[in-house]
Order: C-alpha cells, then sequence, then structure tokens
C-alpha cells in the first residue's frame, strides 16, 4: 500500500498501452538499477540501454539487469544507436542475434545518425519483427539541421508507414536535451500546431512516444494530451517526479486534471 493510497488516481494497470513511460539508462549499476526499480518500477513501461552505452558493459552485467527489469514488468530494450552502429558495420544479422542472446526482447530501429534510407528502415522493422521481437522504431534526426529539413507532412508519412511494417511504438526524436529539434523550439517549448498535425494524421495516437525530457516538456503532454500520453526519454531521477506530474500531485498539474 502506499503512503497516501486515497489520494492516487487510478491509472491503467501493467503492461499498459496508453500512459507509458519510457526511461533512459546510460549505464546504471545493477544495485543501483534494482533499488531504483524496487521504489519506481510501478511508472516505468520501457528501459532503453542508451546509445552504444551496452557495447562497453560486461555481458554478465547486462543479462542481469535485463531480466531484472523484466521482473518488475519492464521491457527492457537496446537503443536505435547501437542498431545504427550495426548498420554502419555491415552486422545487423548478428546484432539481433546478440540482442536475442543478452535476453533483449525488444529493440530500437531508428536512422537518426546514418544515411540508412527509409526504405531499408522499414524492411529491418520488418525482419526485426519477423525475428519475434518487439520493435519500436524513432522518427528523427540527431542533427537539427537534418532534421528540419523532414517536412511535417513527411515525417508522419514515416511514423505510419513504421507502425504499418510492425512497429509497436513509434518515438517522436527530441534527443536527450529536447531543445531545437522535432516538435521543440530552440528554448524547449513544443510546438503546439505541429503537436496538433500529427495526432490529427497518425494512424493510431496511443502508439506515439513523445521524447520529453525537459519537466515543463512533460507538464505540457499531461496538461494538454492527458495524464494517458506516453513519454520517453525520462531521466532514472525524473521517474517519481514525472508520475506526481501525471497525478497532479504537484503545483504544475495540481487541480487541472480531469
Amino acid at each position: 500500500m502506499k503512503g497516501f493510497e486515497f489520494l492516487i488516481k487510478e491509472r491503467e494497470n501493467k503492461p499498459r498501452d496508453i500512459g507509458m513511460t519510457m526511461v533512459l539508462d546510460k549505464g546504471l549499476g545493477y544495485e543501483s538499477a534494482k533499488s531504483l526499480m524496487e521504489i519506481s518500477a510501478d511508472y516505468v513501461d520501457y528501459l532503453k540501454f542508451g546509445w552504444g552505452t551496452s557495447v562497453i558493459q560486461d555481458e554478465n552485467i547486462i543479462k542481469a539487469k535485463v531480466e531484472m527489469y523484466k521482473d518488475f514488468q519492464i521491457i527492457p530494450y537496446t537503443g536505435g544507436t547501437l542498431f545504427e552502429l550495426a548498420y554502419m558495420n555491415n552486422n545487423v544479422d548478428l546484432f539481433f542475434k546478440r540482442a536475442n542472446e543478452l535476453g533483449f526482447e525488444a529493440i530500437e530501429i531508428s536512422n537518426g545518425s546514418t544515411d540508412l534510407s527509409y526504405a531499408d528502415k522499414i524492411e529491418y522493422i520488418k525482419q526485426a519483427k519477423d525475428l519475434g521481437f518487439h520493435v519500436l522504431s524513432e522518427v528523427g534526426k540527431k542533427n537539427p539541421a537534418l532534421d528540419k529539413d523532414i517536412g511535417l507532412e513527411e515525417r508522419v508519412k514515416y511514423m505510419n508507414e513504421e507502425l504499418k511494417a510492425g512497429s509497436s511504438k513509434v518515438i517522436v526524436e527530441a534527443r536527450e536535451g529536447g531543445k531545437n529539434i522535432g516538435i521543440f523550439d530552440k528554448s524547449g517549448n513544443a510546438k503546439a500546431d505541429e503537436v496538433d498535425y500529427i495526432l490529427d494524421n497518425i494512424s493510431d495516437k496511443n502508439k506515439i512516444i513523445w521524447e520529453a525530457p525537459q519537466k515543463d516538456q512533460q507538464v505540457y503532454f499531461v496538461l494538454n494530451l492527458g495524464s494517458d500520453v506516453s513519454l520517453g526519454n525520462i531521466s532514472t531521477e525524473d521517474i517519481i517526479s514525472l508520475e506526481t506530474i501525471r497525478q497532479g500531485l504537484r503545483g504544475d498539474t495540481l487541480g487541472k486534471l480531469d
């Protein structure tokens, strides 16, 4: 029982398909990760092994963390940069095989840092799906200048095509900083008209994960899209903070949610 259970808003129980929180693991040690999950696992749905961090960590630690996260009903997965690294080295098949050996049942497919074409990206999504992986895909470029070259209509087209190809969730790129990229301006403020356009034209809005690493961005999405919006790139330090925003337990959302 929670400390003040009678004040908690009911949310969909895990495993849930809405109101999901994707957390970024930047290389936590096993004990630190387990301790964190003991107090916050109820509020975490996806756990991304960020970038290529798993390349330089011992395989036994990775396996132990993957299984530990699964024990807490969390889906651990490899970040898109790791897939892109495998693509650059012509090792995608080996990457899929190794991910499976390490216990990952989910992976992210992206082309944010490489010249991987969207047509080839679709084929890799299908391949990963056929291999039995739970696939997440990310739309957008890491370089803000290149990201701006993707028109809004084109961006939504890619999102819909990736969902059709087999992605369980499609992630709207914002990187770890959340500024001057994707739907965020140079100050980190969401462009409301672009958010609305995506929502109006996506095949299933519940399959979107909005990367929102900053607190004000999280507040924006919860106030405008509701507590059951799915948010990503949440730091390990902000798991509890985000849930209090969802629950209307802090000044930013207190008394402002249905």
